[in-house]
């Protein structure tokens, strides 16, 4: 299998093609590492060669490195997987600095061929550090096109030179937006940030790379920190100014990370040590923080969750075994926020799509709200006008049921109530064929109940969108207890052409995700009513690695809705139900502080809808009794209460595979990241040290934190959920 293709053209230009066979997308394999190693070498030992091009056989040049590289380092040095990682690791340092050295005697600099980088689309991680050692960078000037390195959104840093080039080029605190928040550049920003040398029109890319390995003379082919005298950018860690910024970067990485992502922390180490020495001992330097992370149990976890899961269900691991259910026609009922959000998505999708809501002028309202979503787009520079008409034209809005004729899919967004639901499923199944697919999106309405106003409840199946529905990534599927293979496959061909990751859990109250985001809620407020201080509980969230507390999650989704959640489930579970969290959110509704949607809650809003800080009248109503808990005590049980309940969610079959319940965890709310979910975080402490401290909450504040089964027979076993 060919996949760095090498030819030299007339003008004695070796270029090297990235096309990796039967993928859509370049990601680097060992059999890779190979052929791009020998093709330099051929590139370099030939005289009658001028210099290299390194471009891509696709519409992207590269999506990364196969992880699984990392897995067969460690594999293959047995007792000392470290060693073996850190090995390997700087054979592939060595083979981009042959790229970027491309024959120069080490000591006169002279001897050296140009290396021009041709690249195209989206260039990530493994792509952009191959770029980086090219001498010259030159990126197609496409709408799709995007470049950088997002390796710390997975729990690992740029570790193939990436983080040593990327400061060496610009300094520390340019660096910082490519390195700690891991952001993707289009070309034009990107050639501002200085992660690229030029931006051209595509059909001019290797046109303008020829002649550049052409005319390129002998001080462009090296690079600034191989030539005397060089300094580093903003200046290192003694220089007064670099000192700053040093320090500068430590604050914004711990306000960023709250101490609990081991990989950013390393990669300013790598970067505050490199800083202080030559090039080719930084890269040593980098290459052993790198494995150091790569060992971490944090990180391997998150490669596992959010890469290796996480694809694998995106990719159909549990997808039923039946023929293609691609959509063709869905229709939207209800033109709210949520439907509105779908329909957007869908029409992105390049899927026919029919908007509907009880009049024409709602509906209208719902196609507005989705012009100002793509509005955002060509504002930006990321929708063309173009693009802008053809999404639009794929919306038809109306309040006929006449006009879902023809749907293969009906996707029904309105009220939250039974009643409604069914009336909205009776007269869709009036019109669409008998075979098509009809789901609800409810979060927390039982499926099979409302399956029983459908025909047919083997085509009823529910999704449950999250909101923003064009930003959060996560679609969860919810199997009635008559849903069959069909209806499930025509959800999972929807997520994958809408690009949303999806999980299939079993019917149940909540579901999985609310199932778990719900009792996290509730102990927040449970802890102000017993007078913990709410910073103290907000903070003690974030240091646990939640991207908001509790409070502010309520504030977000809204006060009013946590009542009546409270209500209809009170009313669902009778004498069951456990009211004593109640109390905070029930007298914050009777306030008239509903959130941010009123600029009143639990936190204070300016006139523009900004946080200003805690509501000062919180103490008033539940005043603060210092010392109540230690901090510890206010983390295990914000934690727990998650937890457990995945455990319990599994334990009752609503959640069907772990993978999934730790890739829903992180995508659906926010579940700590850096733990891979509540199953790695599990194995990661010990089923028996989760056990006990369990125990110990349960004597303390009550049988909701009684560990389940499962909990204590891998505790008694010593085996792991993920494992």
């Amino acid at each position: 299998m060919t996949i760095f293709h090498y030819e030299v053209d007339a003008d004695g230009i070796a270029i090297i093609t990235w096309d990796l066979p039967n993928k859509k997308m370049n990601v680097l394999n060992m059999e890779g590492i190979s052929e791009l190693n020998e093709a330099m070498d051929k590139a370099i030992a030939d005289e009658a060669v001028k210099g290299v091009i390194i471009t891509t056989g696709k519409d992207d040049f590269a999506g990364g490195m196969d992880l699984k590289i990392i897995a067969k380092m460690k594999h293959d040095a047995g007792d000392d997987p470290a060693s073996g990682l850190y090995n390997g690791i700087m054979d592939f340092h060595h083979m981009l600095r042959k790229i970027e050295r491309a024959g120069s005697d080490p000591k006169t600099n002279k001897g050296g061929k140009p290396v021009a980088w041709a690249g195209k689309g989206i260039t990530a991680g493994i792509g952009t550090e191959i770029a980086l050692a090219c001498q010259r960078r030159i990126m197609a000037d496409t709408p799709r096109g995007k470049i950088g390195l997002p390796e710390i959104k997975v729990g690992i840093f740029p570790g193939a030179g990436g983080t040593t080039r990327v400061t060496r080029m610009m300094g520390l605190m340019a660096a910082a937006p490519i390195l700690i928040e891991g952001k993707l550049f289009p070309p034009k920003k990107a050639k501002s940030a200085g992660l690229v040398d030029e931006v051209v029109a595509e059909d001019e890319l290797m046109a303008r790379a020829r002649e550049w390995v052409l005319n390129a003379t002998a001080d462009d082919i090296i690079k600034p920190w191989d030539k005397k005298g060089y300094k580093f950018p903003g200046g290192g860690p003694y220089h007064p100014a670099g000192a700053m910024n040093f320090i500068g970067a430590n604050a914004m990485i711990h306000g960023k990370t709250q101490g609990v992502y081991p990989a950013a922390k390393a990669m300013l180490s790598a970067i505050y040590e490199g800083a202080q020495v030559p090039f080719d001992r930084a890269i040593e330097i980098e290459c052993r923080y790198f494995t150091n992370i790569l060992m971490n149990p944090s990180s391997s976890a998150m490669i596992e969750t959010l890469f290796i899961n996480k694809e694998a269900i995106e990719k159909g691991a549990n997808r039923p075994d039946v023929p293609d259910q691609t959509v063709k026609k869905v229709s939207i009922l209800g033109a709210g926020m949520m439907g509105a959000g779908i329909a957007f998505i869908s029409a992105k999708a390049g899927i026919e799509v029919v908007l509907l809501d009880r009049d024409l002028e709602s509906a209208n309202r719902g196609l507005a709200s989705i012009e100002a979503i793509v509005d955002q787009g060509v504002k930006r520079g990321k929708v063309t006008p173009e693009k802008k008409e053809k999404l639009m034209s794929m919306i038809t809005t109306t309040a006929d049921y006449g006009d879902l004729k023809g749907s293969d899919l009906v996707i029904e967004a309105v009220f939250e109530d039974p009643k409604v639901k069914a009336e909205a499923t009776q007269k869709s199944e009036a019109v669409i064929a008998e075979d098509a697919i009809f789901a609800t999106n409810t979060s927390t309405l039982p499926i099979t109940e409302l399956a029983k106003a459908s025909r047919n409840d083997a085509n009823y199946i529910g999704m449950h969108f999250f909101s923003p529905v064009h930003k959060m990534p996560l679609l969860e599927i919810i199997k009635g207890k008559n849903t069959g293979d069909i209806a499930i496959a025509k959800a999972l061909d929807f997520a994958r052409q809408t690009g949303k990751t999806p999980i299939v859990v079993n019917d149940a109250r909540f579901f999985y995700a609310n199932r778990c985001i719900i009792p996290y809620i509730n102990e927040g407020h449970r802890l102000v009513a017993e007078g913990v201080a709410p910073a103290m509980v907000e903070n003690a969230a974030k240091g646990l690695g939640f991207p908001v507390g509790p409070l502010q999650l309520t504030d977000e989704t809204s006060i009013d809705l946590g009542v009546k959640i409270a209500k209809a489930t009170k009313e669902a579970l009778g004498d069951a139900y456990d009211d004593d969290a109640d109390e905070v959110v029930f007298k914050l509704f009777e306030l008239g502080r509903l959130g941010r949607k009123s600029n009143s809650g639990f936190y204070d809003y300016d006139e523009k809808g900004k946080r200003t800080g805690l509501w000062g009248g919180l103490a008033e109503h539940w005043p603060v009794q210092d010392g109540k808990y230690d901090l510890t005590t206010v983390k295990n049980r914000l934690m727990m209460v998650q937890i457990l309940e995945a455990l319990r969610a599994l334990e009752e079959n609503v959640l069907l595979d772990v993978r999934e319940g730790d890739v829903g965890a992180i995508m659906g709310w926010g579940f700590a990241p850096w733990s891979g979910g509540p199953f790695h975080y599990i194995d990661m402490y010990g089923s028996d040290a989760i056990a006990a401290i369990c125990d110990d909450l349960t004597k303390r504040f009550g049988d909701r934190f009684t560990a389940p089964k499962n909990l204590l027979d891998k505790a008694k076993s010593g085996g792991k959920f993920t494992a």
